[in-house]
């Protein structure tokens, strides 16, 4: 596509608009259209641009037909001219002379055009990116700390230099063919299903599904069938996250379709069968489920087929903290109580993040039971946890909590949680 004439580029004022940032996080393109629409790119531009029929982007407007093919997300980018940090996309070939030059027209006051995280490192052309196989095994040895650091301090500690290894990959494979393109697709498998966990507990569901895409793309250019395998089960996670019950169920059964997995990825597959069936309120279906799950995560790993995927952290506690979530869902919080207690005293403490979530959900438990000070304690804990990891995970639980406990405001404890919880989240959303 040939670049569009300078007057109809978006102007800066529109990229910088709450109101587009906003509808770009989201992926809302009805709204982008229409905002669109109002700096003089009609509907038929919009479609010429953007490679759409007429006819496709009226649907769209009027909210007939939705945008989800990263395909056609990267062509509307690049048609409009939308920086890819908009969208949740890595930064477009077309951003880096366009950028510098709007930049110096603007001169340096301009804050708004300071790089985000996924801008900060982008190859110039030309540039020596060094052996693939040196970057390849630097980058491959640094992801089991890179795991730790976001399990411990949250998911912003580690992304930053993420998006940068991804951004080396997806750099290096333009070039790469034999072995190397292998090793290079391998590795950005698995650093692309990390960023979409890192974006899922920032809370950022759109971007977390553009990585889980491109990490599924790389392992199926890979055949790795366990890599894929996980990256359905990821999928189907952040779908039960978003409360739906059928897609959810649907992704976890393709997760064990694929042939000779190993026990834990089977484990996780199946415990997220079991949660898209509690959130169906389907007991029956989601215990049996949760049994089987339990049943082989606690089976030795000595005879599994090898892979580099590190499913360490899928023990019989893990699948018991799920099932005690899952007891919330199914009516029974006394149940969830009693789990969520035991199973969290024997969590390692390296996993600090996701303790912050499950003292969240134990303290919704507490609250459904009726019993508000025990709520608002562990509610307390979890906060001050999610205060240092800013996991948006831990505060949609907690929000779950003061709904749950609003009735319960005349207790001290309830009403100083409460409080609190405010403070944190309003300073966390700016």
């Amino acid at each position: 596509m040939s670049k569009p004439e300078a007057s109809q580029d978006l102007p800066t004022r529109l990229l910088n608009d709450a109101e587009m940032i906003e509808a770009c996080r989201e992926r809302d393109f009805a709204e982008i259209f229409k905002l669109v629409k109002r700096a003089g790119i009609y509907p038929a531009l919009i479609a010429r641009r953007c490679e759409l029929t007429p006819s496709r982007v009226g649907e769209v407007i009027k909210g007939q037909r939705i945008i989800k093919d990263i395909a056609v997300v990267e062509r509307v980018a690049d048609g409009l001219r939308i920086p890819g940090h908009m969208l949740g996309l890595m930064r477009r070939e077309w951003e880096g002379s366009e950028r510098a030059s709007l930049s110096a027209s603007l001169g340096h006051s301009d804050t708004s055009l300071t790089p985000t995280p996924d801008e900060l490192w982008i190859a110039s052309p030309g540039e020596d990116l060094t052996d693939p196989h040196f970057a390849t095994t630097l980058i491959e040895s640094q992801l089991p700390l890179h795991y730790k650091s976001a399990n411990y301090f949250g998911a912003r500690q580690p992304l930053a230099t993420v998006v940068h290894h991804a951004q080396t990959i997806d750099r290096l494979l333009l070039d790469a063919n034999g072995s190397t393109r292998d090793e290079l697709l391998r590795l950005g498998s698995r650093t692309a299903e990390f960023l979409g966990w890192l974006y899922q507990d920032l809370g950022d569901f759109p971007t977390a599904g553009y990585w889980s895409d491109r990490s599924m793309e790389w392992a199926q250019e890979a055949a790795d069938d366990h890599m894929q395998s996980y990256v359905l089960f990821r999928k189907s996670h952040q779908a039960a996250s978003q409360a739906n019950a059928e897609r959810a169920i649907g992704l976890a059964r393709a997760a064990q379709r694929v042939p000779n997995l190993t026990s834990g990825i089977t484990a996780l597959a199946v415990q997220q069968e079991a949660t898209g069936y509690a959130l169906q309120h389907n007991p029956r279906a989601a215990l049996a489920k949760f049994d089987e799950a339990h049943e082989y995560a606690s089976q030795s790993t000595a005879n599994d087929p090898p892979t580099t995927l590190d499913t360490s952290y899928c023990t019989p506690t893990y699948i018991e903290i799920q099932r005690a979530n899952c007891w919330i869902d199914l009516g029974e919080p006394l149940r969830a109580v009693q789990l969520f207690e035991d199973e969290i005293a024997a969590l390692p403490q390296i996993y600090r993040n996701d303790r912050g979530v499950y003292l969240a959900r134990l303290a919704r438990a507490y609250a459904k039971a009726g019993e508000p000070e025990q709520g608002a304690k562990a509610a307390t804990k979890a906060l001050a946890i999610a205060t240092q990891t800013g996991s948006a995970r831990t505060l949609a639980e907690l929000e779950a909590v003061t709904q749950a406990a609003g009735p319960q405001r005349n207790v001290p404890a309830v009403a100083t949680f409460i409080e609190r919880f405010e403070i944190v989240r309003d300073r966390l959303a700016t």
